[in-house]
């Protein structure tokens, strides 16, 4: 049985270790400044430069996080198991009395609260220029997309730690991670749509929406874009999702799905 308090103290451990080295610090910013000039340039392409309503500044986030926040989720959890291996300090650790699964799920908890504390710092400036621009109804709208994005960049450190696990050294690991981060962010809605075309729309077309359920930025994008009646031609994928799939009830569960199931996995296949 899981001993909280083991676990606690091991993902206050890895907190403190990212707060050292001032990686939460770094991501923050990369996060304030990507997001602002986001925020103000996001309507550069149909030639307007500046806040243009809730909904578009938005849209332009949604853009800049799901390339972001996956690569940063993988390159945080990528080493977090097969580290401690190479450096010979993980069978110290499991000399203490302490299980695999309290040591695997309180690597994840630090590296989780890092994550989200270097999110909300960096994502809070933009929410009070939302809030200044177009009052308090920004508020809840942008907390949403905020939580949809954290909840999307911790299935994605689960799937690090997962890669973490299964590795049997740094390299290896560093290397998946950069094609998972391929695969879910640029390639897999690539494969969709060029099936979609190619066959005219004859084969996949009916089960093509619940596809898009297999990534979790397709998931995070369908949650924040598809709700939005003005901005869906600007995402053929997600306009083609049935109402069915706008329950956010459904999303959030499939989302804590892929949160869930990497983390299980790994609890599965981790060996010291």
């Amino acid at each position: 049985m899981i001993q909280l308090r083991q676990v606690a103290t091991l993902a206050s451990k890895e907190f403190r270790d990212r707060l050292r080295n001032r990686w939460v610090l770094a991501v923050a910013l990369v996060f304030a400044v990507f997001s602002l000039v986001i925020t103000y340039a996001g309507g550069a392409q149909q030639g307007t430069v500046g806040l243009r309503s809730l909904e578009f500044t938005v849209t332009s986030l949604v853009s800049l996080v799901i390339y972001l926040v996956p690569l940063i989720a993988l390159l945080l959890g990528f080493d977090a198991i097969v580290g401690e291996r190479e450096r010979g300090s993980l069978d110290l650790l499991l000399a203490h009395p302490i299980t695999r699964g309290e040591l695997l799920l309180g690597k994840y908890l630090g590296l989780a609260l890092a994550l989200a504390l270097a999110m909300l710092a960096g994502l809070a400036t933009v929410g009070v220029v939302l809030v200044w621009q177009f009052g308090n109804r920004a508020l809840f709208h942008y907390a949403g997309f905020v939580v949809s994005a954290l909840l999307m960049g911790l299935a994605f450190l689960s799937l690090a730690v997962l890669v973490s696990v299964l590795s049997r050294d740094r390299t290896r690991a560093s290397g998946a991670a950069i094609v998972l981060w391929f695969l879910f962010v640029l390639v897999f809605d690539l494969v969709l749509l060029g099936v979609l075309v190619a066959t005219a729309g004859h084969y996949g077309g009916a089960i093509f929406p619940y596809l898009l359920l297999l990534n979790p930025t397709d998931v995070f994008r369908i949650v924040n874009v598809f709700s939005a009646d003005d901005v869906r031609s600007a995402y053929g994928l997600v306009s083609m999702v049935p109402p069915a799939l706008s329950n956010m009830g459904v999303l959030a569960a499939v989302m804590l799905g892929w949160i869930a199931l990497p983390l299980l996995l790994a609890k599965w296949r981790f060996k010291p």
